[in-house]
């Protein structure tokens, strides 16, 4: 703004939204927590939505749910087409998921998460008629390298040859489901190793593109709507991601074809979110390899978040100390 004392053009620092939103995923994390390995996971779900649905309220945004829990029949809160925020601010497409892992949560496995996914107004693909899409997510050096079109094995020694690292120290994440069995047989024949997550593959797909961790590569069919939110956070980590839609039947086809999506067509990062402009945001409510999960210490409750944005390249780690007694009072 122009400073009418002086005549100074002041410029207010750019917003990072993300660090707003961290509230709502902290809030549906510890709402989750009572409800771990109670086997309740429509509890533990209800109850981060609610928490997440009062903190996206506070933040100033005009956000429309692209991703969300449903249909508005299936789902009264966060449903796909619902507006959330105050209406001031920013025009944004919205991705939620109050509980990445409801059934972990529920069970009292590691690596459920609480995440929100955030681009520019239109520019999320909205693949919600087509629920599975096959994937590939690596990191920076597999750009240019890595080719969905290809055989796994193809891409494991293409892409250990890109990292300088042996194909036997080369690590894949796959979710351990029946339909996997081929693709975990051919990535084991090459030498590389398999890590099976019982669900989550967002968190999967993060940890391959981020420096440092034991996870080099994801692999799998996995659902639509986390492709794309997990598409907001590799545009901030720099990393690779390129999918495959993959109906279930002709009628599923059918309804994708009407909604405008290509099928034997790779969508990568840019078309997955036509946006520069994205964050990514994610608390651990279970213990993984992400982010922790959230810990009461006395009276404390302590959250640990990971916190992306694109436009800055950015990555931030954010642990948070909330009082007890305030959470337990509401």
């Amino acid at each position: 703004m122009l400073s009418t004392e002086t005549g100074t053009l002041f410029l207010h620092p750019d917003r990072n939204l993300a660090l707003e939103l961290v509230r709502a995923t902290e809030a549906a994390a510890i709402r989750a927590v009572p409800f771990i390995g109670k086997g309740d996971k429509l509890g533990a779900d209800g109850a981060a939505v609610d928490a997440m649905r009062k903190f996206l309220g506070t933040v100033d945004f005009e956000g429309t749910v692209v991703i969300g829990e449903g249909e508005k029949d299936q789902a009264p809160m966060l449903f796909n087409g619902e507006r959330v925020g105050t209406g001031r601010g920013p025009a944004c497409d919205i991705a939620v998921d109050p509980i990445d892992g409801t059934s972990l949560t529920a069970a009292g496995r590691q690596n459920a998460l609480s995440m929100i996914a955030v681009s520019d107004r239109g520019t999320m693909l909205d693949a919600s008629s087509v629920f599975y899409m096959n994937k590939i997510v690596t990191g920076a050096e597999g750009h240019g390298v890595i080719d969905i079109r290809k055989p796994i094995g193809e891409n494991i020694r293409a892409f250990a040859k890109a990292k300088g690292k042996p194909v036997d120290e080369i690590v894949v994440a796959v979710l351990d489901r029946p339909r996997h069995a081929q693709l975990i047989e051919d990535i084991r024949a090459t030498g590389a190793g398999t890590r099976l997550m019982l669900d989550g593959d967002v968190a999967g797909g993060i940890n391959a593109a981020l420096y440092g961790t034991r996870i080099d590569i994801c692999a799998g069919i996995g659902g639509s709507p986390e492709g794309v939110a997990t598409a907001c956070a590799i545009k901030a980590l720099g990393g690779v991601i390129q999918t495959v839609l993959h109906p279930k039947d002709d009628d599923e086809r059918g309804r994708g074809q009407d909604a405008g999506l290509l099928f034997d067509h790779v969508y990568d990062a840019d078309t997955l979110v036509r946006s520069d402009n994205t964050f990514f945001v994610a608390t651990g409510v279970t213990d993984g390899g992400l982010v922790q999960g959230v810990k009461r210490l006395g009276p404390i409750i302590r959250t640990e978040s990971i916190v992306l944005r694109s436009h800055s390249g950015t990555i931030r780690r954010v642990t948070a100390d909330h009082q007890a007694e305030k959470w337990l009072g509401e």
